[in-house]
């Protein structure tokens, strides 16, 4: 799908509100609320835009270890790690990347503790070869919804 300028300055005002009404994102836009919710749906069909979601503050919520996991996975079993890895509640994401590991891990933790259960017991599964953990220090940046244009 090719997206043209309204479509970019909707999905620009969606992520940065989803709540805001159809008739303020086009009092905004300068177009008619049909026009947008017509645009925002075909969006959604396209899956444009998967879900709708709220930004949690994670260190308010106790969250205050983020990790970043390389994982090593048995050849044949990568996809199957993956799969079973992304179930996983404090796992934000799982890249399946290139490289000398299989895939990364973003996963945030209210604890040392329970990262240290994370690493040396839900990773300890059979088809993982090896993990190498680096704990994040300081989030700079950690902002998923942006719009190139």
């Amino acid at each position: 799908m090719i997206l043209d300028e309204i479509d970019l300055k909707i999905l620009r005002r969606v992520l940065k509100d989803a709540r805001m009404s159809y008739r303020k994102i086009a009092d905004e836009i300068d177009v008619s609320p049909p026009t947008v919710l017509s645009r925002v749906q075909k969006l959604e069909k396209d899956k444009i835009i998967k879900s709708y979601s709220a930004v949690l503050d994670h260190e308010k919520l106790g969250y205050d270890l983020t990790a970043v996991i390389e994982v090593t996975a048995i050849k044949g079993k990568i996809t199957e790690m993956e799969k079973h890895i992304s179930k996983f509640p404090n796992v934000c994401a799982v890249y399946d990347i290139t490289g000398l590991t299989d895939m990364v891990i973003v996963a945030k933790f209210k604890s040392r503790g329970e990262l240290s259960n994370f690493v040396k017991k839900d990773l300890s599964m059979p088809y993982i070869d090896r993990t190498n953990t680096h704990v994040v220090l300081i989030t700079v940046k950690e902002d998923f919804g942006f719009i190139d244009r």
